[in-house]
């Protein structure tokens, strides 16, 4: 599943919204939380593994991290994900930003560190991709979770 971030931004940039993350971070995170629980539901229709780039959980530590209260508790945990968790850590090397992605390497470091502290508190197994190509990381995952 697309990332609903930068769904939501094409979406608002044509609409001319304001739902962006560099205008209004916080109606941003509400409708990247209703996409990814939208998301989810569209994924029980489909067959064999499913792959989320982000989702719920990414999407309520960022609301929670803008308005300092806890996000989606009681969803976060009714609405679980496969228990492993692939991470992909910043990599300055190939980091870009564009019309979709406007925040920093810095921004990005620090929303890394919040989430690879947040998953195995809300009892995922994290992996942390290699900084290697595509197609390494992909066997890597496919590795990983034939095994368990």
């Amino acid at each position: 599943m697309e990332e609903p971030g930068r769904r939501i931004v094409r979406e608002e940039m044509l609409a001319e919204g304001t739902a962006l993350p560099w205008v209004d971070p916080i109606a941003f995170a509400r409708r990247a939380i209703a996409l990814a629980l939208a998301d989810r539901k569209a994924a029980r229709r489909l067959r064999g593994w499913v792959f989320f780039d982000r989702g719920l959980i990414d999407a309520s530590l960022t609301l929670q991290h803008w308005t300092g209260k806890p996000a989606l508790e009681r969803s976060r945990r009714s609405h679980r994900y496969h228990r492993r968790v692939f991470l992909a850590p910043p990599w300055p090397e190939i980091y870009v930003t564009d019309g979709e992605r406007r925040h920093g390497l810095d921004a990005a470091i620090a929303e890394y560190q919040r989430l690879i502290a947040a998953y195995p508190s809300l009892g995922y197994e994290v992996t942390v991709l290699p900084k290697v190509g595509v197609t390494e990381r992909a066997d890597l995952i496919l590795r990983t979770l034939a095994g368990g």
